[in-house]
């Protein structure tokens, strides 16, 4: 095997791995809050239009934890500082 193929395999994995846990981490934390809202809101139902904001708030920035993964794994797998420096 060449070195620009043992790259190439090893980005693979690694935007699978980051894909993966990117994922799990994202959907443990959304639950998270996601539960922790429902609490609120049924000890405080009051409160409702700034727990509402506040989850919403909260969510978009869990969920950009996961689309950094993804940006992360596509940049891996088709614009790979690894091999554009050994000549690819």
């Amino acid at each position: 095997m060449t070195d620009q193929t043992i790259i190439a395999v090893v980005a693979m994995a690694g935007a699978a791995l980051t894909m993966a846990l990117g994922a799990i981490g994202a959907a443990i934390g959304e639950s998270r809050i996601g539960a922790a809202a429902m609490d609120a809101l049924a000890r405080q139902p009051d409160e409702a239009s700034s727990i509402t904001r506040t989850l919403f708030v909260s969510l978009a920035m869990v969920e950009s934890t996961a689309i950094f993964c993804l940006v992360v794994a596509l940049i891996l797998l088709f614009a790979n500082p690894f091999l554009s420096v050994m000549g690819n």
